[in-house]
């Protein structure tokens, strides 16, 4: 069996979000898009732990403890507590070091998600976030406001890392979340974020308050309390604080020893870190990331899939980018347009998969009513998908992606009824059977007016042969050299009008048969 760190080492931190000197931020939308919505994962629900808070505070250092909890848990299956690896080995995984300055930029995704089933059958897909740090000296208000607000509105966990204690300035922080959750709050369903986890660093007065999740609970009722004498401002963010997170929890943490603090050489290694510090790791890990403590993302009382999260992220981006902080009702909005894209693609892939079962590139013709008939079933199917799903933004917003959906079906129609058209042996020798009958009619013309002793007769038919024999050259030495396209496309346009007058003609009630109607509207267009 490979050792615990060998599968990690597999992955990366994906920077999908990084800081430009304007202080901006550029997404790399691209990479996020082949880890959301590769086949394995973009259909499985996410659950996203993110770390954030200021910098130089161990939030790398303490996503590589997650890392090897994750992989000894759902990459080798295993059962026992030993998830902390040998006492020798380095820590590996996102990146991190020692010292004043700061190493994290941007936003980074561990690049192997790990996937796990729920004991309820569901498939999961577990993240792991690694933030810049906030408040160093590169960083401005507005630099800090959004990476803490990225990771707040996209993580499903948010593991608020904090130094000794929590500061009255730490629970201002959550004031720009405290404004948006008013306006949601309002409008959607649900709450608007999900569990908080406060993470107090180097806790040095367990006499107080012990160590790990009881005494963090208890500090952090302690911190949230309202007193009469408080000012107003104050008691309504620790009301709105407590109304806006669906759960609340702390946990306090030991200092990790000396060594770790002060050691240039310091790698990650267990035996240099203290014993209290490992004991505590071992029940805040597995209170986050066991099977049966898993936080789903949700969003308006939905769970998100991978696939769906690119959406909001991607929206939640725009509205952050700016040269400003967005109010709350445009967060509101930018999450109400990535619910709607959201079901508009799932819509669209229902569509998709119907319509590719009966008319995909591997089936073989279909008759255009049918293909009629199976295209309305399916859209009705896609439509029926859409309107089931829960949306934010209020009945207009949800009518116009309608709109845009139903509009996606049916040029998606129009190019499988071209593909489907494509597979009609008419439509393939089409041209060249009218060239064909018009050389045999020159022909046998040529022989009757031969046999009637009527010149006129016989110079048309040999006219009209010599015509249709060139006609047919040309259009075949264009079809298989790919030369003379122009001349081909004007032989077709003339074959086909030909044969719709013929058959028009022909035809007792006067009108053409669908097939070929369709057909000639497909080369046309």
């Amino acid at each position: 069996m490979a050792k615990p760190s060998e599968k990690v080492l597999d992955g990366r931190g994906l920077q999908i979000v990084s800081p430009k000197p304007d202080h901006t931020f550029e997404l790399d939308e691209r990479s996020l898009a082949e880890l959301l919505d590769s086949p394995d994962v973009r259909n499985r629900s996410v659950v996203l732990v993110a770390v954030a808070g200021a910098f130089r505070k161990g939030k790398s250092f303490l996503l590589d403890f997650f890392l090897r909890y994750l992989h000894h848990t759902y990459v080798l299956n295993s059962k026992d507590d030993n998830w902390l690896g040998p006492e020798d080995e380095p820590l590996q995984g996102f990146g991190w070091r020692g010292g004043s300055e700061r190493h994290t930029t941007g936003l980074l995704l561990w690049s192997k998600p790990f996937k796990a089933t729920l004991h309820n059958g569901e498939k999961v897909a577990i993240f792991l976030m690694d933030t810049q740090g906030t408040f160093d000296s590169e960083s401005t208000v507005r630099d800090n406001a959004t990476v803490f607000a990225l990771s707040t509105m996209i993580s499903s966990v948010l593991v608020y890392n904090l130094s000794q204690n929590i500061e009255e300035d730490e629970l201002q922080h959550l004031q720009l979340f405290t404004d948006y959750g008013r306006v949601a709050l309002e409008k959607t369903e649900g709450k608007p974020f999900q569990h908080l986890q406060f993470l107090v660093r180097d806790w040095s007065v367990p006499y107080e308050y012990p160590y790990g999740l009881e005494g963090g609970n208890k500090l952090l009722e302690k911190r949230l309390e309202v007193h009469e004498n408080q000012h107003e401002e104050l008691k309504t963010l620790r009301r709105e604080i407590r109304s806006f997170f669906s759960q609340l929890s702390c946990f306090l943490m030991p200092h990790p020893g000396m060594k770790v603090a002060t050691s240039k050489e310091f790698n990650g290694k267990l035996t240099d870190i203290d014993e209290e510090f490992k004991k505590c790791l071992k029940e805040l890990v597995p209170y986050l990331l066991a099977p049966q403590n898993l936080q789903l993302k949700v969003l308006s009382g939905q769970t998100l899939k991978a696939k769906e999260l690119l959406y909001y992220i991607k929206a939640y981006m725009e509205v952050f980018n700016g040269t400003e902080l967005p109010v709350p009702q445009t967060i509101l909005e930018a999450t109400a347009q990535a619910n709607n894209l959201s079901a508009v693609s799932e819509a669209r892939e229902v569509y998709e998969g119907l319509m590719e079962e009966v008319a995909g590139g591997a089936r073989p013709y279909l008759p255009p009513p049918r293909l009629a008939e199976e295209h309305r079933r399916a859209r009705d199917k896609a439509l029926h998908c859409f309107s089931s799903k829960k949306k934010m933004g209020g009945d207009a917003k949800a009518d116009t992606y309608r709109e845009q959906l139903v509009q996606e079906l049916e040029e998606q129609f129009d190019r499988l009824r071209a593909q489907n058209e494509s597979k009609s042996l008419l439509n393939i020798i089409g041209s060249g059977v009218v060239f064909g009958a018009l050389l045999v009619a020159g022909c046998v013309l040529s022989m009757l007016g031969d046999a009637l002793a009527f010149t006129v007769l016989e110079v048309l038919g040999q006219a009209l042969a010599l015509l249709a024999l060139g006609a047919l050259a040309v259009w075949m030495y264009s079809r298989f050299t790919g030369h003379m396209r122009e001349a081909s496309e004007i032989l077709d346009e003339f074959a086909i009008t030909l044969r719709n007058y013929m058959l028009q003609n022909l035809s007792p009630s006067g009108s053409l048969p669908a097939a070929v109607t369709t057909t000639d509207n497909q080369k046309r267009d």
